[in-house]
């Protein structure tokens, strides 16, 4: 296992307690900017292979359960809830997530849900603007949830290569 600095849970949770705001922050302001100056709908070219698209999902990820707002959004609460106790009691028990590397993963996925959370009870639906053209549009919060998720597996990973050496 790569060698991830083992920082006390005081630090830890300072560092998760300043990451999550941040991505709520960025998110938010990116989705207000796009609510703000496209249209539903409109798009706005960045290059050749991305635009800005107004675009509003009452889905999950990749547009699936369309129309599934309030069963989303009660998700997306326990999610909150599960996330948060786990960052205040739960990774003690699972070392190899008790480091800084665990704890920016965990502010990333939490800031993402808290930042969709927040579009889903405001507004019904998540605004998307991240236009790749090849993939559905998705914001800051997918992002961050997504970038987050792919450090737990790497964490989980090299946890596994640790045991088998």
């Amino acid at each position: 296992m790569p060698k991830a600095s083992n920082i006390p849970a005081k630090r830890q949770i300072i560092l998760l307690s300043l990451i999550t705001p941040l991505v709520v922050a960025a998110d938010q302001l990116t989705k207000l900017w796009i609510r703000s100056y496209l249209a539903m709908g409109e798009s706005s070219p960045v290059t050749g292979w991305l635009s800005l698209t107004h675009a509003s999902n009452t889905g999950a990820a990749f547009g699936i359960f369309q129309g599934k707002s309030f069963p989303l959004t009660l998700v997306g609460l326990i999610g909150v809830c599960v996330l948060l106790l786990y960052a205040f009691f739960l990774y003690r028990r699972l070392p190899f997530l008790n480091s800084a590397l665990s704890e920016v993963a965990l502010g990333l996925i939490l800031g993402g849900t808290i930042g969709n959370l927040i579009d889903r009870l405001r507004l019904g639906y998540v605004t998307d603007f991240i236009d790749f053209h090849f993939w559905p549009a998705f914001n800051v919060a997918d992002s961050a949830i997504v970038v987050g998720a792919l450090m737990f597996v790497y964490l989980m990973l090299a946890s596994v290569q640790a045991e088998r050496r």
